[in-house]
Parts: structure tokens; C-alpha cells; sequence
């Protein structure tokens, strides 16, 4: 993580996939244009996939005399943020009049969709007299790498050129297009940085109000992703007089923006990870959403493991991860310089070590539930998938899933806690080495169970797709996958489990001289219902995460108190994250731990409350008991799939 990383925490967001703009609390995009060689404020500005397009939009109502525009105040006053595609944000317009109460307000509503954005401006007005008025939007260019954003370095000010109301932002497959009627169009400049004015001369009639408005329709031919074709479905209807229902409503309009598809297969929906810098589909994070959803949103777990499989690995490729049969990490229009850890990802890449497994299960999970044809079209991707677990994912042959990056530009950590510094010793000491965590060890022992139903109901089916593909037929030998999955249970407990003070639990990882790493994390509440641990197992490991020094009071911590690194601020080292929460959440729920489910869940909601009901990536780990409303992380993505997406597990725990 930079040191310089825009700060996210008080910034707002209007999205549609593959559209965001992020502003201000009060609206505006970017400071009032601050001149040449200057640099665009942190995250502000209006995005198309990977790309800033507009880093400023700098917005004046003043009031005409004559020739003249005289320039009076606009005082925020509040805003309207119900998540999604739409806000608005309204402002008291400072003029002259009968008395000292505010007599004009001007209300600017931001929409997106999944072709462009733009605003209405709708002014107000109390007054006995018509109000003459000049409006102006002045939109200023911009071509900046989202990439470079996040690592925090200063973009540079130089525009593409905006000689009319379109133009190119990246190159010729790029088109950006101003459209805003009865407006006034002129291309501006301000030393190399470029834009386009928009100028309305209004009059509000006595007590009368009038609007204009303006929309950027932007279009890319070379996209990976788009906009999803069909609207979000309805989730169930929850009284929005309560906490859960506010949680519910604010989680369904925002996963409605984050719900896209690949250009290559629009039919097929899934969720982006998060915005901002997450908004393209990522393997184990759309997974995850999709899994967590799926009570309530079948469709989406569909086009999640449908689209998957269209990128499923073909070939050996050590500097993109690829192996056949593996599911991708993400995908995007062009590489990814991931400056804080001398990363640079691929536009496809493969380095996850979580993701194949997590597939597996969700095709079986959509077989149990009913999308039969869905699973029985996905068999030979789910040979490919289950020959990738048994031949790639053991790099080393010892019995447990491993990462190690060998292009040596890759992700150091290929699971969820995905920093350079998230696996630790008990002592703090960061692991080295081909890293074996736990809970890839749970979602595999799950994936091959889940396996070995789905192959025993569809077994002639995957034995001809077998010998059609040239495979091992012992691929599609369920009672093979149920063998494996006994004899990984069996060195698991063997091998995992250690002991502190406070009594036995599964370690975190091995490290790369196989070393038990024995930091105590959250990491084990995944391993409660892959059926890795038996009963006596789970309730240790439920037991040592409701403890003070992993239950926040909001949620789990990433990491104990008691460790050497712990800080409630690290990103995956103290923090707590929704999703990681909900996920555990998730496995108390399937094995029967209703009492310690429902206060994760009473966690998460009060949590949910401090942050105006939308459920961030992440936040800081600091005890219910000593701050509310709890701390944010300030570089923390909102909305993300799997933190919205937590409300199906919170609601079934608080109805459990």
C-alpha cells in the first residue's frame, strides 16, 4: 500500500458499471481548477473502466446584472446519497432578500448508467422577482491511469485535446462526448490542461424554479468489461424503518452498480470487486459476492462462474500465473503498475491461489440449487479446473496448495490477504518462502467434496467429456476426489494445528520451510463448514475468534491483539474486513453456531450504522467498547462486492 494512496473514506461515489465518479461530500469534482502544472485532487474525477476522463468539474451559479455576473456563495447544505447510479447534492445560493432566510437553493443530481454521467441543476427560489442567473459547468480533460491514482503519484496535468464537444481520452477506440441542451459550448485551456465550458443564461421566475443539466456519454471499443444487460433483480423487501433494512437497501442500489459483464459475453452478469480501484471482475472476489448472494440472486452466481470459465487457463505461462485449468485473478484492458510493491500484473492474470477451488464449489453449490444445465455445460471447464487442483496447485508435491510468485513482478501473496506483509509469526515476523494457508486448504477439501456429489450425479456425462478431452478418466471418479479430500483432512491435522496459552488452533500458513506460521488470524474462521475440521475443531476455532483479541465488538480482526504486527490500522494485520467477517459468519450459520453467528452479525449491523449503512471494504480494528462510531481505514473501497454482498448472511443470522 502507498503511503501516498488517496484517502477514500470521506469522498462519494456515483457508479454504474463501467462508469464511477467520485467527489466531495458536498459534490464537487476535483477543487475549483487550481492552474497550470497542477495536479488533480486524490480520487476525484469521472472514470470509464481503468481510466480517469474528467478530473475537475467546476460548477458557478451567478447572478446577471446587466453584463455583469456577480458571484454570490453556494453554502453545502446536505446530501443525498442512497448508493448506486444517483445522488444529489443541494446548496443555498447566497442573494439579497426580504428577510435573512435562505430564498434559493441549487440542487445538482449526479447520475450515472453504464455509457456516461452527468448532472441536472435544478434552482429554486423563493423570491417575489425573477432571477436572472449564468450557470456554467466547466468539464476539464483528463487521461490518467486509475493504476497510477492509487499508487498516490501526481497524475500529469496534460489533457487530451478538446478542440469540441468530442474527443479521444486514451486513443482512437476512446470517444468522450459532451451533450447538454440550450447550453453554450467552448473548448477552455489553462497552460496544457484542457476542458470544455457549458454556459446557460437562465431566469428563475418569482417563487418558480428552473434546471439545467449536461451528460459525458463515454464509449470504448477496446473494453474488457461492460455494463451487465439486465437490471439487478429485487431483493426481498425489509421494513426500512430498521437497521437491516437501511443496510439492505443502501447494499442492494450499490451492488446494482458494481453488477457488469465482459464485452466478450454480455449475458453473462457478475459483480466488479469495488470501487475504485477494483471495478473490472476478479476471480475470488466476484466468487465470493456471487456465493454469499446466491440465496437470493442466482442469476449472478450463473454469469459469475460462466464468465470464469471463458478465461479459464489453456497453457503454462509463468509471467501471468496461467496454468490450464486455472480460474483468473482479474482481467483489465491493460497492464496494472502496482508502483507501491514494484508490481506490474498483466492485463489477464493468474496469480490467485484461491479462486480454481472456489469455483469448483459454486458450480455445485448452482447444481444443488437447481442451474443443473448450468453445471452439466460447465463439466469439461470443471475437469480442466479439478486437474489444476490435483496436478498445479502442489507445486512441491507435499500434500497442501502453495503460492510462490516466480516472475518476480507478480502478487507476493496470491489469497485474500493479498499485501506483501499480511503473513505473520505469532512474534510479528513476516513468513517467507512458498506460503500454504489455511483456509485455500479448506476451500480445497470443500471443492473436493463438492466435486465428488457433482460427479456421481452427473458421472456418464463427465466420463465422456474426459475421453472427448484427452484427460485422465480418473478425473471424473468421484470416489478418487472423496480419497483425496480424506487424506488432505488428515495431513491437515497433522501438520496445521499448534498451541499458545490460550489452547490449540490451526495456523495460519505453513511458511517455505514448512513451518507452522503461528500468527493467530482470521484466516481459520474460513476452514468452519469446508468439513477440514470436525466438530470439537470448530468449536476451538469459534471459540478463540469470539475472544477479545479477535472480536472487535464490530467484527473479526484480521489479526490478534497479541500479535507482534498488530496494528488496528494495517491492512490486513488488525483491520477488521466485512467480507472476512461475513464469511465466517457464514460457516457459523451452515454448522449450527447460531449464538456466536447472530453477534458477528449485531456487530457488522452496528457497524453498518457508523458508516451510513454502507458496509465498507475494510476498517480499523480498535474495540467497540473504546470508539463509535468505529474508525474507518481512509483508503478503504466503497462500495465492495463482498463487504455489500454481507448483508444476505447478516440478515439470516438475525432472522436465525
Amino acid at each position: 500500500m502507498s503511503v501516498d494512496q488517496p484517502a477514500l473514506h470521506d469522498a462519494v461515489v456515483v457508479l454504474s458499471a463501467p462508469i464511477q465518479v467520485w467527489s466531495a461530500r458536498d459534490g464537487s469534482v476535483g477543487t475549483v481548477h487550481p492552474g497550470a502544472g497542477a495536479a488533480p485532487r486524490g480520487v476525484d474525477g469521472i472514470y470509464c473502466g481503468d481510466d480517469r476522463v474528467i478530473h475537475a468539474v467546476d460548477l458557478t451559479v451567478q447572478v446577471a446584472d446587466g453584463d455583469t455576473a456577480l458571484g454570490p456563495r453556494l453554502e453545502f447544505l446536505g446530501a443525498v446519497t442512497p448508493g448506486g447510479g444517483t445522488a444529489g447534492f443541494d446548496h443555498v445560493l447566497r442573494v439579497p432578500g426580504p428577510t435573512a432566510d435562505p430564498a434559493v437553493t441549487v440542487r445538482r443530481t449526479r447520475t450515472t448508467d453504464g455509457s456516461g454521467a452527468g448532472e441536472a441543476v435544478l434552482v429554486r427560489s423563493a423570491l417575489d422577482r425573477a432571477l436572472p442567473l449564468r450557470i456554467t459547468a466547466v468539464l476539464w480533460a483528463d487521461s490518467s491511469r486509475m493504476d497510477l491514482i492509487k499508487a498516490g503519484h501526481a497524475t500529469t496535468p496534460h489533457s487530451p485535446r478538446v478542440e469540441s464537444s468530442t474527443w479521444h481520452w486514451r486513443d482512437d477506440a476512446t470517444t468522450a462526448r459532451v451533450v447538454a441542451q440550450d447550453a453554450h459550448l467552448a473548448p477552455v485551456t489553462d497552460g496544457d490542461v484542457r476542458g470544455i465550458a457549458l454556459t446557460w443564461d437562465v431566469v428563475v421566475p418569482a417563487n418558480g424554479e428552473h434546471s439545467v443539466s449536461w451528460r459525458l456519454e463515454l464509449h470504448d471499443d477496446q473494453a474488457v468489461v461492460g455494463p451487465a444487460p439486465s437490471p439487478a433483480p429485487a431483493h426481498p423487501v425489509v421494513d426500512t424503518g430498521t437497521a437491516l433494512g437501511r443496510l439492505v437497501r443502501r447494499a442492494s442500489a450499490d451492488l446494482a452498480g458494481l453488477r457488469m459483464s465482459l464485452a466478450a459475453a454480455p449475458e453473462h452478469p457478475f459483480l466488479a470487486a469495488g470501487a475504485p480501484w477494483f471495478f473490472t471482475l476478479f476471480g475470488r472476489d466476484s466468487l465470493i459476492a456471487a456465493r454469499l448472494m446466491l440465496p437470493v440472486d442466482r442469476e449472478l452466481a450463473v454469469g459469475t462462474v460462466r464468465a470464469l470459465a471463458r478465461l479459464q487457463g489453456t497453457r503454462t505461462d509463468p509471467e501471468t500465473g496461467e496454468q490450464p485449468g486455472r480460474i483468473p485473478h482479474e482481467v483489465r484492458r491493460t497492464a496494472a503498475d502496482l508502483a507501491d510493491d514494484r508490481s506490474v500484473l498483466p492485463p489477464l492474470y493468474y496469480g490467485t491461489i484461491d479462486a480454481t477451488c472456489l469455483w469448483i464449489t459454486l458450480v455445485a453449490e448452482l447444481d444443488a440449487a437447481g442451474e443443473t444445465t448450468t453445471a452439466r455445460e460447465l463439466t469439461p471447464a470443471l475437469l480442466q479446473a479439478l486437474r489444476w487442483l490435483r496436478d498445479e496447485s502442489d507445486a512441491d508435491g507435499d500434500g497442501f496448495l502453495e503460492y510462490f510468485d516466480t516472475s518476480g513482478h507478480g502478487l507476493a501473496n496470491q489469497g485474500w490477504k493479498d499485501s506483501g506483509d499480511s503473513i505473520r509469526f505469532a512474534d510479528g515476523t513476516i513468513a517467507t518462502g512458498a506460503i500454504a494457508l489455511c483456509e485455500v486448504q479448506g476451500y480445497a477439501h470443500q471443492a473436493a467434496c463438492e466435486a465428488a456429489r457433482l460427479l456421481r450425479r452427473h458421472g456418464d456425462l463427465a466420463e465422456a467429456v474426459a475421453a472427448d478431452l484427452g484427460l485422465d478418466p480418473a478425473l471424473a471418479d468421484p470416489e478418487q476426489w472423496e480419497r483425496w479430500a480424506d487424506a488432505l483432512r488428515e495431513r491437515f491435522a497433522d501438520t496445521f494445528w499448534v498451541r499458545d496459552a490460550d489452547g490449540p488452533y490451526p495456523a495460519l500458513a505453513l511458511d517455505g520451510q514448512k513451518r507452522p506460521v503461528d500468527g493467530v488470524a482470521s484466516n481459520m474462521g474460513h476452514l468452519i463448514g469446508t468439513g477440514l475440521l470436525d466438530r470439537a475443531q470448530e468449536s476451538l476455532v469459534v471459540e478463540r475468534l469470539m475472544g477479545p483479541s479477535m472480536f472487535s465488538g464490530y467484527g473479526i480482526r484480521t489479526m490478534s491483539t497479541a500479535n507482534g504486527a498488530y496494528w488496528p490500522l494495517r491492512y490486513h494485520v488488525g483491520s477488521v474486513w466485512t467480507h472476512d467477517t461475513a464469511m465466517i459468519l457464514d460457516g457459523m450459520l451452515r454448522q449450527g453456531h447460531s449464538a456466536p453467528a447472530r453477534r458477528l452479525a449485531e456487530g457488522l449491523l452496528h457497524a453498518a450504522e457508523g458508516f451510513d449503512f454502507q458496509l465498507p471494504e475494510l476498517f480499523s480494528g480498535e474495540a467497540a467498547d473504546d470508539v463509535w462510531p468505529p474508525q474507518p481505514y481512509p483508503a478503504s473501497c466503497h462500495p465492495q462486492a463482498w463487504a455489500a454482498a454481507s448483508w444476505v448472511v447478516v440478515a439470516r443470522a438475525m432472522r436465525a
